[in-house]
Order: C-alpha cells, then structure tokens, then sequence
C-alpha cells in the first residue's frame, strides 16, 4: 500500500478530519498575527505567554478543574496585555519582561506540580504539555466548532483592523499623531495572541509555539518585501505545513507539534534559498 493509500484511508475517518480543521485555523491565525511580532520585535512573546500557559495550567490542574481554559485564558491574556500595552516606551524593558514571566512562569509551574499533583507519571505530565499531546486526534464536535468561532472571529478582526495594525506595526508615534489609538490597539492585538497561543498548546506543545509564530513570517520576508505580500505568504505556508506536519505524523506516527515545526524550518531553509538567488539576481541586474 502506497502512501497515498494510507492517507486516503486515514482522510476517511473523522478524528483526522478534526485534527485538519484545528491545525489549518491555528495555523493561519498564528501566521497572521506572527508578522506584526516579528516586525515589532516581539517575537519571543510567543515563548513567553506559553509558559505563562503552561504555570496557569498547572494551577488548574492542583485545583482540579476539568476544563483548564477557565484559568488557563484569563492569565495568558492579562500576561500579554502587561507585555504589550505601552508600546513603544514599554518595548525598552520588552526582552527583559518576556525573559522574566516566562522563567518565572515555568518555574513556578513545575514547582507547584512537583509539589502538588497527584499524578505518578509528572515527568511524562509536563513533557506532554511542553512538545505537544496526541489530543489533537481526539478532538470533539464541539471543541472543532468553538475552535473554529475563535479563530473565524481572530481572522475578521485582523481583517477589519488591518489597516490600524499596519500602522501600529511600523510607526506607532505617527499612527497615535494621525489619531489612531495605539494603545488600545496593542492591548487588542495582545489578548489576540493570548488566545492563539491557549489554542495552539493542544497542537504543538508550550515550548513549539513560537516555531508557528515565527518561521512562517521569516520565511515570507526572505522572497517578499510588500507587508500584503508578506501576510499572504505567510498564512499559506503556515497553513501548507500545517496540513503536511499533521499528515505526516498521522501516517509515520511521529509527534504532531514536532512534525508541524520540522515542516516549517524546512519551508524557512527553501525560501532563504529562494531569497539568496533574487538578492544576486537582483545585483547582477
């Protein structure tokens, strides 16, 4: 049985389905948002809010609450709004402060779980919530749907705020003269992130999330150099690799966080090579 056999078998069942769906719309959101941070040079925030994750994980789970979100997205978003709200004055201290929570945060989380859980298995416990966990495959009706409201209401948002993100992204002291109100933006686009990040930890794991973030956007401006062109690109490779990480670990039983990122830094390396050849291209001219 060739490859394309087994997937069109495995395509045919449902769980498989879901994972598609999930990681498609985790995927785009990620990538869309993952260009402002790089460009604000923010792109370790990523990290950062998902080890925030990772500590208010652990809180939820001493407590014993079933559905951990509840904690869990509150957190994270309150974490990025405190990283993210003064903009360009606070991106003086930026580094130091996504250094700090993420350290601090990862730290006090496995702490409180070696101290508190219940659990015989802890290194097996936290090594699934930090790659990535198998539950993407098992994904129900009803997770796929809210999965898919949160990330249809992300996409509208940055497309009706596009114009506003553009310029908060590039020049927020002539965004705020002109009258934008970048502040406000900042705090939009920071619970934003938040809740891509809480979404993307079942996909990738708290310690990859940053892969989906970055590697598609760096990508994207090795060959493009128009922000448009930059987005667009980027939402299609995250999106591609997506779909080709997620089947690939299906079909050879590898991780799927793992997979979805050895599938990104081999689409980076390709248009870094890309972009090398138009640069000389370009000198030669």
């Amino acid at each position: 049985m060739n490859i394309f056999e087994t997937l069109g078998q495995y395509l045919q069942f449902p769980f498989v389905q879901y994972a598609l769906i999930v990681g498609v719309l985790i995927a785009l959101c990620s990538s869309l948002l993952g260009v402002t941070l790089v460009l604000k040079r923010y792109s370790f925030i990523g990290d950062g809010l998902s080890h925030v994750a990772f500590g208010a994980m652990a809180v939820a789970g001493i407590v014993g609450l079933t559905n951990d979100i509840v904690i869990v997205l509150p957190v994270t978003v309150l974490c990025a709004i405190l990283l993210l709200r003064g903009g360009t004055k606070a991106r003086i201290m930026g580094d130091a402060a996504v250094a700090m929570i993420s350290v601090g945060a990862l730290a006090v989380g496995y702490l409180l779980l070696n101290i508190f859980t219940p659990s015989s298995n802890l290194a097996g416990d936290v090594c699934t919530v930090l790659f990535g966990t198998t539950s993407i495959l098992t994904l129900t009706q009803t997770e796929v749907w809210l999965c898919a409201a949160i990330s249809v209401a992300v996409i509208l948002l940055y497309i009706f705020f596009y114009n506003k993100i553009f310029a908060v992204t590039f020049d927020e002291t002539f965004a705020r003269a002109t009258g934008v109100r970048t502040r406000a933006h900042n705090i939009a686009i920071a619970a934003i992130i938040a809740v891509i990040i809480v979404l993307a930890m079942e996909l990738v794991g708290s310690l990859l999330i940053s892969a989906l973030v970055i590697f598609p956007a760096l990508a994207a401006m090795r060959v493009f150099k128009n922000f448009r062109a930059v987005v667009i690109c980027s939402a299609v490779l995250s999106v591609c690799c997506a779909v080709l990480g997620i089947l690939a670990s299906i079909v050879w039983s590898t991780p799927v966080g793992s997979t979805i990122v050895a599938a990104d830094i081999v689409a980076f390396g390709a248009f870094f090579l890309v972009g090398l050849i138009l640069g000389r291209r370009k000198k030669t001219a």
